[in-house]
């Protein structure tokens, strides 16, 4: 059995008791110093006002045709306060240059080893300085000459890698230097092309979409970041919150736009946005946007509209995993395109300590106790379940036992859900019980600890989730409930703990062997069948529960 972990920076299990063989033996199980106040751990106000965070008013909503946008604007202490304050510690470059990066494409630029190396001007060079980005990661180092030099790219990069920053700083460089255009004036004239609501419709200059509402708000507020001192205004749309407050936001200027797909459908037929002049175009988690039945909406926007063609606009996409749907819209999206590897495509981070522990599954809650009782008390843990049923559940159980917890699932409202995440990222909340919703796209950097209490049933969705921790280089920890429910993803999770260099538990390898050897005697049209080795394991049925709340339309 596994013995004490103690984490590299002091997050992990560092007690005198071992927290994998202990569970079920203490006494004051659930009801450490820290949590325990008497059953009233705070589920947590919500302090946060607006739909996108607050600050949009200090942008300048107008552009005079004389302004150059290269230079930068008069400094806003108060506003540099707010977009700055976050800290960037912890990060462990060291092992970046470790991991192996690939770029095929005809004549692909040189990568860079700084920021320094590739001009990308006053405004880019002061916010990077200021966001406290030391050297780049290596989708940094190989993304941002890449699209400077005016490529289109396709890259596939491990969760928690840098990828919004490496399409941020490039294109808002391109952008300040190039300015407004023939936006500018057509956003002018305005008048009759506005459609039937009347005011000005909007020309953005670039275009990110993403797959779900929390994500499009970490690429609005990171934009916000390197959009400082600048005449660039960032917005964002996306469905569940108010449409009239965010057509009110993009009535008043909009260069950047962050959009979840369907709600921008919506915002381009209520003629609010017009993608005329939109020269770059920025597709982040494709691979998730196409999980969730995006892909008709997509080309809707693309394909189907005023959109540039390919080959005029620049086009960029980013993915955590490359299936052939990958492969069909890059080659109908992108002209030229670059391929960009930077690990494993849908490996997991070395960063990341995964641990693989036997469970049962009436031990797990008594399980769980332990670990959040080993867990240091200032570490954010994140709790996987497959169901929004049993999120519900396992909240009510840890609020029971005195533990400041809250949690986000399909059910959630918007407000609620992003309630749950302030609470988690202000510390208020250190636990979050989480389904699939939160797998993705969540970039909280100081998560210590992510437990699978439920294993998903693919082997992708396990990488989303464990990538929540060790992001951009921070250590972390991750511990996976096995029990024989999770046949179906043996041999892929073996897989990954070998290529992480993981420790991996002699039963698991056994397991591996028993099913491999029964896959093959079942006859080669069931070899890739891995839930035939376990008839019984039910993972058809938590699968389908699982993808009824991931595939949730987020877009209205």
């Amino acid at each position: 059995m596994f013995g004490v972990y103690d984490n590299k920076d002091g997050g992990g299990w560092n007690t005198t008791k071992d927290a994998y063989t202990s569970f079920g033996a203490r006494p004051d199980r659930g009801k450490s110093a820290f949590f325990n106040n008497g059953g009233s751990a705070p589920r947590g106000s919500y302090q946060r006002g607006g739909f996108g965070g607050s600050g949009n008013s200090r942008w300048v909503e107008e552009s005079r045709d004389d302004e150059d946008w290269s230079k930068p604007t008069q400094a806003n202490e108060r506003l540099e306060q707010e977009l700055f304050a976050g800290g960037n510690t912890g990060i462990n470059f060291d092992n970046y240059d470790d991991i192996p990066v690939e770029a095929t494409g005809q004549n692909c630029p040189h990568h860079i080893d700084s920021f320094q190396d590739v001009e990308m001007g006053e405004i880019i060079m002061s916010n990077i300085a200021l966001t406290r980005y030391t050297r780049p990661t290596p989708v940094q180092k190989y993304a941002i000459p890449i699209i400077k030099n005016k490529r289109d790219l396709m890259a596939c990069a491990q969760t928690g890698s840098g990828k919004t920053a490496a399409f941020l700083l490039p294109v808002l460089s391109q952008i300040y230097t190039e300015g407004p255009g023939e936006a500018l004036a057509a956003q002018k004239s305005g008048g009759q092309d506005n459609g039937k609501y009347g005011r000005r419709k909007q020309y953005p200059l670039a275009l990110v979409l993403a797959p779900t509402r929390e994500l499009a708000l970490q690429i609005y507020e990171e934009a916000r970041k390197f959009a400082y001192r600048s005449r660039v205004r960032p917005c964002v749309v996306y469905g569940g919150a108010d449409i009239g407050q965010q057509i009110r936001d993009l009535e008043r200027g909009c260069h950047l736009l962050v959009a979840t797909p369907g709600r921008l459908v919506d915002m381009m037929e209520r003629g609010k946005i017009g993608l005329d002049y939109c020269n770059y175009l920025v597709l982040d988690e494709a691979d998730r946007m196409l999980d969730m039945g995006f892909e008709p909406q997509i080309r809707r926007i693309v394909e189907q509209d005023t959109m540039p063609p390919k080959g005029i606009r620049q086009t960029m996409m980013f993915s955590a995993t490359f299936p052939k749907e990958i492969q069909i819209l890059a080659r109908d999206f992108l002209e030229e395109y670059i391929f960009l590897a930077v690990g494993r495509v849908g490996s997991t981070s070395e960063n990341i300590t995964q641990k693989v522990v036997w469970v049962e599954d009436g031990d797990k809650r008594s399980f769980l106790l332990d670990l959040l009782n080993a867990t240091g008390k200032n570490s954010l843990t994140l709790v996987f379940v497959e169901t929004k049923k049993g999120a519900d559940a396992l909240e009510d159980f840890l609020y029971r036992e005195g533990y400041a917890c809250t949690s986000i699932h399909g059910d959630r409202s918007q407000r609620d859900r992003e309630e749950a995440l302030h609470q988690f990222r202000s510390g208020r909340c250190p636990i979050l019980v989480a389904t699939a919703v939160a797998a993705r796209g969540l970039d909280i950097s100081n998560v210590k600890h992510v437990i699978n209490f439920d294993l998903p049933s693919d082997i992708e969705e396990y990488v989303h989730r464990i990538g929540r921790t060790g992001r951009v280089g921070n250590l972390g920890l991750a511990t996976s409930f096995f029990n024989d429910k999770n046949g179906n993803i043996t041999k892929d999770l073996l897989d990954i703990l070998v290529e992480a260099k993981q420790e991996v538990p002699s039963w698991l390898e056994s397991l591996a062997y028993e099913h491999q050897h029964k896959s093959n005697t079942r006859g080669r049209s069931k070899s890739c069948d891995s839930l035939t080795a376990y008839p019984k394991n039910g993972a058809e049925r938590r699968g389908t529960e699982r993808t009824a709340d991931q595939e949730e339309s987020w877009s209205h």
